[in-house]
């Protein structure tokens, strides 16, 4: 986005603290940066993609998440229905950890950093640092032996480390409240952070690359740009 499309929108003054607020999104993170029409032409690569592809099975594992969690292990272990959408659960944490790592691989390679972006690597990496736990809570939940015995172990792991009084994996209710509150609703807050950050420094462009005002660019689902 050129200097003059910035430029050009523009809010009405005043309306104390709100309008302050307001004045500093729009000119920080303008509608036209949200949902643009063109983008480099780089982006058709595939590596630009890795991460669209894990916010897709993050979106699926929060839909199949809190059906789970409505019905409960009851559901989910004697229903065929609830079995399938456990299972759909189960390997749409598969695609989602495969891609994010995939996607973490692509962005640290390529120095993903750069060009003031630091911020937006850090709250990317901080995702995949709590996405683990998030699925490991999810394994100590899902009730059966295989859960159990993760539970067990880890129960004796996290002793040895010192911090089995703040956490129980044995207590099935207080790590079933972590992996279905605390770590979705954090991840989904860091997950729309990451993106507006993405979009407010735009996407890094490859090693060695033109400057964006050089580069080609490309429209949205369609032709090359002019």
């Amino acid at each position: 986005m050129s200097a003059g499309s910035r430029a050009s929108t523009s809010v009405e003054p005043g309306g104390g603290w709100t309008g302050a607020v307001r004045r500093m999104v729009v000119r920080r993170l303008p509608v036209e940066e949200l949902l643009p029409t063109q983008q480099p032409s780089f982006v058709r690569s595939w590596t630009y993609v890795l991460g669209v592809i894990t916010i897709a099975a993050l979106i699926w594992l929060l839909l199949s998440g809190t059906i789970l969690a409505l019905r409960g292990p009851q559901w989910w272990h004697h229903s065929t229905t609830g079995k399938y959408f456990n299972s759909l659960h189960y390997w749409g944490v598969q695609i989602f950890f495969i891609f994010m790592v995939l996607h973490l691989w692509a962005m640290f390679w390529g120095a993903a950093w750069r060009d003031g972006r630091s911020l937006t690597w850090v709250v990317g990496t901080l995702i995949f640092f709590l996405s683990i736990p998030a699925a490991f809570t999810g394994y100590i939940s899902q009730q059966n032996f295989d859960g159990q015995w993760i539970a067990v172990n880890a129960k004796d792991a996290l002793n040895a480390a010192g911090i089995g009084a703040v956490f129980n994996p044995l207590n099935f209710g207080q790590a079933y409240g972590i992996h279905v509150v605390l770590l979705p609703v954090t991840l989904v807050v860091l997950v729309a952070i990451h993106i507006a950050l993405v979009r407010l420094k735009g996407v890094v462009r490859p090693i060695g690359a033109p400057p964006p005002d050089a580069a080609p660019t490309a429209a949205v689902g369609g032709e090359p740009g002019p």
